[in-house]
């Protein structure tokens, strides 16, 4: 077992660095304050294939594993979490649609969201639909050309300002079964876009609710089959909760350098506040939590890269890990930083708004720790997941 990056990895580590150096943190702060989604930087990012990581070559992307990819992400994520954020969902989007489309959908689609130059968004939560996600209303009937959507989203990143949605609609009965995927282009008519909500962090993408009235789309616009929607969503999910993990990640450690370097520099009572040994335990915890963190994210990557067959738990162990230490290691940075971290001249204080919702979106903690505790709770598991 060898814990060491590749060669390969650490070239791709190094890319992602330079870019996110150059291109997402010098404007964080500015898209934050502004609210601006940064779509122009989003399609450099693309060039570099950072737009597909995981989306197979033939169909425009890298082609590389939840793995790679998620030393790709961190490294975006220190620069600008909020933006990193987005384009992982964009990211997992485009997976579905070169994993479970037609080929005709993927020839149409493909070759533009792997580049960046079209964006998309994830549709699944609704108004009265979070958590419990089966239980969506927003229906799909079948006519002689295609189908008719209706129905509300909610919570929905980049919407409004993205070219498709991949969207979950209820084409059968209650429950999973009943749920199927759709890609619908975000200028159909019959869709409405809500204002842009006026949230704590992830100011850079908008995030607004979707209504949709009669909305006809083709037959072609079906992903995989009818009633595989929920599963569809599900191994989206299994990726996502990953990637929003390593978001938090990302951003913990670009915190925790901040911590570091400052604590070197302050002084009271007359010497370096580095050299008090209350904050070298704190600054000493916060690291060991942070690699922790990072090894459970890259655990559970490779148990989907390997195809195991509880890549879904410890998926949702890393995240909810991840994400709850991901917050702590920011929001200790920040009080390491005292005043200074509360006022937007420092970065601490928008680290903190930004990886605060990781522990809500891709399904709450709450609800992971649901899974992971059903899971353990059937026999043998305890054996199996180590």
């Amino acid at each position: 077992m060898n814990f060491d990056l590749t060669e390969d990895q650490i070239t791709f580590q190094t890319l992602a660095k330079s870019f996110s150096d150059k291109e997402l943190k010098p404007h964080a702060a500015r898209w934050d304050a502004d609210s601006e989604f940064p779509v122009e930087t989003i399609k450099k990012a693309g060039e570099l294939g950072f737009c597909s990581l995981y989306v197979p070559e033939q169909y425009g992307g890298m082609g590389l594993g939840r793995l790679d990819a998620s030393i790709i992400i961190e490294q975006l994520a220190a620069g600008c979490t909020s933006t990193t954020a987005f384009m992982t969902i964009h990211n997992m989007a485009t997976w579905m649609v070169s994993e479970f489309a037609s080929e005709s959908l993927k020839e149409q689609w493909c070759p533009d969201l792997s580049s960046g130059n079209k964006l998309a968004s994830y549709c699944l939560t609704e108004p009265g639909s979070g958590s419990d996600a089966a239980s969506l209303k927003t229906s799909a009937k079948r006519t002689d050309s295609g189908y008719v959507l209706n129905g509300t989203k909610s919570f929905i990143s980049g919407s409004g300002a993205t070219d498709c949605l991949i969207l979950m609609a209820r084409t059968g009965d209650s429950g999973p079964g009943g749920i199927s995927c759709f890609l619908v282009p975000g200028d159909a008519k019959g869709i409405e876009y809500g204002k842009n909500e006026k949230k704590m962090g992830w100011k850079s993408q908008p995030t607004r609710q979707i209504n949709l009235s009669d909305v006809e789309i083709s037959h072609n616009s079906l992903i995989g089959k009818e009633g595989q929607g929920f599963k569809i969503a599900m191994q989206g999910l299994d990726g996502g909760r990953i990637n929003i993990g390593t978001c938090s990640v990302g951003t913990a450690q670009a915190a925790l350098e901040e911590a570091q370097k400052y604590m070197n520099e302050r002084e009271q009572f007359g010497k370096k506040i580095s050299e008090f040994q209350a904050l070298q335990f704190k600054i000493a915890d916060m690291t060991t939590e942070l690699v922790a963190a990072r090894q459970m994210i890259r655990l559970a990557a490779s148990k989907i890269d390997s195809n195991h067959s509880e890549a879904s738990v410890y998926s949702a162990m890393a995240k909810r890990f991840a994400t709850d230490v991901g917050f702590e290691v920011c929001n200790e940075a920040l009080q390491i930083f005292g005043g200074y971290g509360y006022i937007q001249e420092y970065p601490l204080e928008r680290y903190v708004r930004d990886v605060r919702v990781h522990q809500i979106l891709e399904g709450t903690n709450e609800i992971m720790r649901m899974l992971i505790g059903r899971r353990m709770m059937m026999e043998g598991a305890t054996k199996i997941i180590q």
